[in-house]
């Protein structure tokens, strides 16, 4: 999920997102690649065993529009192959009219720490640091529609064991664009302090069999980024909001 510094970025704040499902879109990468996804995956398998082929959702002719001084976007989306969508995006996203859109929990303690996960050594992003997210798949459909707000609470509460009903939801997202990611950021308030959070949620993890994070940290400043492992697209959001307080 790192994104090539030759991409530029574009920040966005988006009142409303919203993508129908395509039942019968074809991904023309997956069927003219389909042997070297196929070589791939095996390659993957072999440095990580624990990796699942599971159905995800990608997104396709996307827009922003503008009504009422408020941006939306909007598109259509697919089913893919998780292992398809691995190959496209190790081979260098070589479909460029696919975009990875995502949602993200950007959760605030109340004394204004944003709260980090390190991914799990059994993930496809082991040691990566970023907010509690995960790749839409079938799960976050309300028939036609994806629920990008119910699958970045459902991510958050699998990942750290905070509920909907323990945290306050900002409306909107604020959405960093590069190259082929759109990740959404869905800033979500506790009224825990940073250290009661950490304690709490690597408290959980501790207890879990397989947890898909390691660990959480808080970061309240620049300083406290780890710019060798965090997606540019992270580093581009916690820039612009820190910025915005100054």
């Amino acid at each position: 999920m790192t994104a090539s510094p030759r991409w530029p970025t574009r920040i966005e704040p988006i009142a409303d997102i919203s993508y129908r499902l395509a039942q019968a879109h074809i991904w023309s990468f997956e069927t003219a690649y389909a042997a070297e996804i196929e070589a791939h995956w095996r390659r993957r398998l072999g440095q990580n065993p624990h990796l699942f082929n599971g159905r995800i959702l990608l997104m396709h002719q996307s827009e922003i529009s503008e009504a009422d001084g408020a941006q939306r976007l909007s598109g259509h989306c697919f089913l893919a192959d998780y292992k398809s969508f691995i190959a496209w995006s190790d081979l260098g996203y070589p479909d460029e009219t696919i975009t990875n859109v995502f949602a993200l929990a950007a959760l605030r303690s109340a004394d204004g720490a944003f709260l980090l996960g390190e991914m799990g050594p059994k993930t496809a992003n082991a040691g990566r640091l970023y907010f509690p997210a995960g790749t839409p798949d079938p799960s976050d459909l309300k028939g036609a529609m994806l629920d990008l707000e119910s699958n970045v609470l459902r991510e958050l509460k699998e990942e750290t064991n905070l509920g909907r009903n323990e945290l306050l939801v900002d409306p909107g997202w604020t959405v960093v664009f590069q190259g082929p990611f759109a990740a959404c950021m869905k800033t979500i308030r506790s009224a825990l302090s940073a250290a009661e959070l950490v304690a709490r949620v690597n408290g959980f993890l501790a207890q879990e069999r397989d947890p898909e994070l390691a660990r959480v940290k808080p970061v309240f400043a620049p300083a406290d980024l780890e710019p060798n492992r965090m997606p540019d697209f992270m580093l581009a959001y916690l820039s612009h909001i820190w910025a915005q307080k100054a």
